[in-house]
């Protein structure tokens, strides 16, 4: 689109309206953007980066809109792995806290596992170079992990379990008030199938939560995300990838074989992964078979009296109608 002086129109950024303050909106991150060398043409990198970021925001922007994720006067926790996820999930809500309508503070903290050849110094200085505060939990989970796992099986079960534990004992002495988690759109497809397939269950991990303890609240602010989105952002802003050299080493790993599926799901059928996650948001119990969220035992009580009229003379029946 061009102005009346034949120049450019630049389209602005969109932002939801929860975090959206004024002409604020409009800026990019006060982050320097990243070419990785590889590129042939910077000013491509630089137009998908911003379109990336313009995504990613979007999405999130949403999802905390949603599910009320952060409210005026929260301490979030950003538990940070070292991953493209938490990585850009600290990116992105960063550039929100600046320009959202109400106040909330962030933390970044990492659980230092004392994985051997675990390069320690990456994150304090990844998180001092941009002046975010920040906290290393060290705490040796990984030989824990290593010694009670019996051979053949996966360290997924235990690691986090000792993970979590870890990290809710450090937010309640940090007085945090929400803990932030960067599981994407993805993640959640695929923990949805891997109750299904291996649990029997039909539940995958929803975008906020209560503790079991009743203590604490978990956000999953990158719900919405797609994780192809996601992962050409980090290249893009050549974030310092740590590799973890526990659970990615296992090359058995259930979750593989389902994130196999699905991506050959999406490429045989695009945008089948758009629709599938759409139905984890939109649930209909009375068309299931869980007695605990819907009443079927007693459904007789709720019918409507095949003699009842309508209209006062023409009898209908209701119960012929879907």
């Amino acid at each position: 689109m061009l102005t009346p002086n034949g120049n450019r129109r630049v389209r602005p950024l969109y932002l939801p309206p929860l975090f959206c303050r004024g002409p604020a909106c409009l800026s990019m991150s006060a982050t320097p953007v990243v070419v990785t060398p590889a590129t042939k043409d910077p000013r491509k990198a630089t137009f998908t980066l911003n379109r990336l970021q313009k995504t990613l925001r979007g999405d999130v922007g949403r999802a905390i809109a949603d599910y009320n994720m952060i409210q005026d006067g929260d301490y979030v926790m950003v538990c940070l792995s070292g991953g493209k996820d938490s990585y850009a999930m600290l990116d992105i809500l960063l550039n929100l806290q600046k320009h959202a309508p109400i106040d909330f503070r962030i933390k970044a903290v990492n659980l230092d596992q004392k994985q051997p050849g675990f390069p320690e110094h990456v994150l304090p200085e990844y998180l001092s170079s941009i002046g975010v505060d920040w906290h290393v939990i060290e705490q040796d989970t990984y030989s824990v992990v290593v010694d009670k796992t019996e051979p053949g099986k996966t360290f997924c079960g235990l690691c986090s379990r000792l993970r979590r534990g870890n990290l809710y004992s450090y937010a309640e002495q940090l007085g945090a008030t929400k803990i932030a988690l960067g599981h994407h759109r993805n993640a959640i497809m695929e923990t949805l199938f891997l109750n299904m397939f291996f649990g029997g269950k039909l539940k995958a991990m929803p975008p906020k939560l209560l503790s079991d303890d009743g203590r604490h609240i978990v956000i999953r602010p990158m719900a919405y995300c797609k994780e192809s989105d996601i992962a050409r952002y980090a290249q893009l802003r050549e974030f310092p990838i740590i590799p973890c050299n526990l659970c990615g080493s296992q090359e058995n790993m259930q979750r593989k074989e389902i994130k196999k599926m699905l991506n050959e799901w999406e490429r045989a059928h695009p945008g089948r992964l758009d629709v599938l996650f759409k139905s984890i948001l939109n649930v209909a119990p009375s068309q299931l078979g869980d007695t605990t969220l819907f009443d079927f035992r007693n459904l007789e009580q709720k019918r409507v009296n095949r003699e009842s009229r309508v209209g006062g003379s023409q009898l209908i029946d209701l119960l012929a109608l879907d």
